[in-house]
């Protein structure tokens, strides 16, 4: 199913914290726009481009790239984009995009 930017932005729109793959710890999500999903932390802040992860959600579903965590963050990575792949991987796993049962491990 292609990635629905409404459902995202609902979701997330408010403000939202994910938990990453591993558990134990979370990805704050601040805000979701029209064109990205805005992540926070005390340290940083970044953008996750809906152009982004509306390829990396395709290349899933043309089986391009894998939906284990830890090998989706490699080819998004390759295919799609360097910025912020593992936000990525905990984000999609959230939206069910990424397999549950695989554990992380991905040396970035």
């Amino acid at each position: 199913m292609p990635l629905n930017w409404q459902d995202v932005k609902v979701k997330y729109g408010g403000g939202a914290k994910v938990p990453t793959i591993t558990g134990g710890k979370f990805v704050t999500i601040s805000d979701v726009s029209d064109e990205a999903i805005h992540i926070w932390t005390p340290i940083w802040t970044a953008e996750l481009a809906r152009a982004d992860l509306e390829k990396g959600v395709a290349l899933i579903e043309e089986g391009v790239i894998s939906t284990d965590p830890g090998l989706f963050v490699e080819d998004y990575m390759l295919y799609v984009t360097r910025n912020r792949a593992t936000s990525t991987a905990h984000i999609l796993r959230d939206l069910g995009y990424l397999d549950l049962t695989e554990t992380f491990s991905v040396r970035c």
